[in-house]
């Protein structure tokens, strides 16, 4: 930061909030320079603060700020609160994961972070049942800083563009206005919009070292892309647990929806649960021109000709359907379950889903579906 010329370093710090992700916009600025003309901009703890209450809007903003602090000033920030230790916590594990090897300050510091981050790759590989309690826990947190990506699709509506058609109206708005003379073509293009995505979890017995964590993953999902997401339950019955989901916290995310699914580590009805779905939902519309993704092991008590014919149903209505198996990522793995067999016809894709490494594909499958 010059000292020549403060204000545009304290406008300089914004713009690389701005950058770095967080909603500051004019109005937040002014707020936090005059707050900065109210302060000894000397002490770093009162410099701290005053951006801190009048820039970040969001609590997943004090990660990025306290980093962008920390670069700008060249200052740590200030000790933080018991309350917010978690979250950096989970800065320092996005930064490991996200640093290439050999990259950083050089030294003990240095190795330390390599090590970390060869232990996070390790454990992204590992599969999800197998993980010890201190495992799963690590691998909440890097969950918590993965950044899905919707898929996107075409609206309706149009919007102003420098290339694209002619957008007759606003070239003729200009020629009136300039006397009649074509001073300017207008052009337009379609404007894009999240396409809808919903997720159908298996929480039967024989998927029950998976559930947790296929939960959480959805959590994250749902979190990302609140109104384009949907997230049911599969077992004896069908459960919707999008609004459950759609809480901040993820404890209390998982806590509410195991209170409302009350079928966990119980039987498999697929073919029935699957026709509930699209007799209720998903015929009348959540289904339609949506990437639909089931996360099952494909074992089905009931009749599996049944559920052959509800995913041929889904397949017609969707605009991609994706099945997710976590034993598919297993050498000699070979679609042979009555379950499997039967919906494997009317799937786009398999896909394993038995590490944090598969569902990060997946969630590039579903955003480039």
């Amino acid at each position: 930061m010059s000292t020549q010329d403060p204000l545009a370093g304290f406008v300089g710090f914004a713009t690389a909030l701005r950058e770095a992700g967080v909603a500051c916009g004019p109005q937040r600025v002014q707020a936090y320079l005059d707050a900065v003309e109210r302060l000894d901009v000397g002490e770093a703890d009162q410099l701290y603060w005053a951006g801190r209450l009048t820039l970040c809007s969001d609590p997943d903003d004090l990660i990025r700020y306290d980093d962008a602090f920390a670069q700008w000033f060249a200052a740590a920030p200030p000790e933080p609160r018991p309350a917010t230790v978690r979250r950096e916590q989970r800065s320092r594990i996005a930064a490991v994961v996200s640093q290439p090897a050999g990259e950083g300050e050089a030294g003990a510091d240095d190795e330390q972070l390599r090590v970390a981050a060869t232990d996070a790759e390790v454990l992204r590989e590992r599969d999800l049942a197998e993980l010890t309690k201190a495992e799963r826990e690590h691998l909440r947190e890097l969950m918590a800083v993965l950044r899905p990506q919707p898929p996107m699709r075409k609206s309706l509506r149009s919007r102003p563009a420098r290339r694209g058609s002619l957008d007759p109206g606003r070239t003729l708005r200009a020629m009136l206005a300039g006397g009649g003379e074509p001073v300017r073509l207008a052009h337009r293009n379609r404007s894009t919009r999240p396409r809808r995505v919903v997720l159908l979890l298996d929480v039967s017995g024989s998927m029950s070292p998976y559930a947790d964590s296929l939960l959480r993953f959805a959590h994250v999902v749902v979190r990302r892309a609140p109104a384009a997401v949907e997230v049911f339950t599969l077992g004896t019955r069908l459960t919707r647990v999008s609004r459950q989901l759609r809480q901040r916290d993820p404890e209390r995310a998982m806590l509410a929806a195991g209170t409302a699914v009350p079928d966990f580590a119980g039987g498999t009805r697929l073919g029935e649960t699957l026709r509930i779905f699209l007799d209720r939902w998903g015929q009348r519309g959540l289904a339609r021109r949506a990437v639909v993704t089931v996360f099952s092991d494909g074992w089905e008590r009931g009749d599996p000709s049944l559920l052959g014919e509800q995913m041929a149903r889904m397949r017609r209505l969707a605009h991609a359907v994706f099945w997710v198996n976590p034993h598919a990522g297993r050498e000699g793995y070979a679609p042979v379950q009555s379950g499997i067999a039967a919906a494997l016809p009317h799937v786009d894709r398999l896909l394993a889903g038995h590490s944090l490494a598969t569902l990060e594909r997946l969630l590039l499958e579903i955003r480039d579906a």
